[in-house]
């Protein structure tokens, strides 16, 4: 389907880079029989793979920091792992964990390789002490994370995408 333009005449748009050290952007836009000159104070974003992956942290972070953290936690779940927990409260409270706090948990139980790994956790701590631990973290995460640390890690890390949760909420 196609749309008409709502108007009959032609818009060129010409953009001069004279001088690229400008902070703004000449732009001249000429309709029909008139010439406009328009500046645009905002020079043009950079849409290099870095200035991408600056710009997808810091949405992230934005959308990490708008969800609550669940006050009524009422329920002991058992757990054998720290990622496991994690995994166990994603699907309980229907949230998202935090790209740090998922990298946090994998390292929490790398650590415990060699030691009582084959134990279960909760025999070890308490199930509500462990789950309290986890929504501490992740409240700091959310609150206090730099978008900019974010991206270097993101950039350093080829398997980020499988620590940055699908779940979305509604807010």
């Amino acid at each position: 389907m196609k749309r008409g333009l709502p108007w009959s005449g032609e818009v060129d748009v010409i953009s001069s880079d004279e001088s690229s050290s400008s902070s703004s952007l000449d732009v001249e836009i000429q309709v029909n029989d008139g010439t406009t000159n328009v500046t645009i104070d905002q020079p043009p974003k950079e849409l290099s793979s870095e200035g991408l992956l600056i710009s997808s942290a810091e949405d992230y972070q934005e959308y990490m920091k708008q969800l609550p953290i669940p006050t009524h936690r009422g329920s002991m779940i058992p757990f054998t792992t720290w990622m496991g927990l994690g995994r166990s409260i994603k699907q309980l409270y229907g949230q998202p964990l935090h790209y740090l706090t998922n990298i946090l948990l994998k390292q929490w139980d790398h650590s415990r390789i060699g030691s009582e790994e084959h134990s279960p956790l909760d025999i070890v701590i308490h199930p509500c002490k462990a789950e309290a631990t986890v929504w501490l973290i992740e409240e700091l995460h959310r609150q206090t994370s730099s978008y900019h640390h974010i991206a270097k890690l993101w950039q350093s890390d080829p398997m980020r995408h499988a620590f940055i949760d699908s779940i979305f909420p509604q807010l």
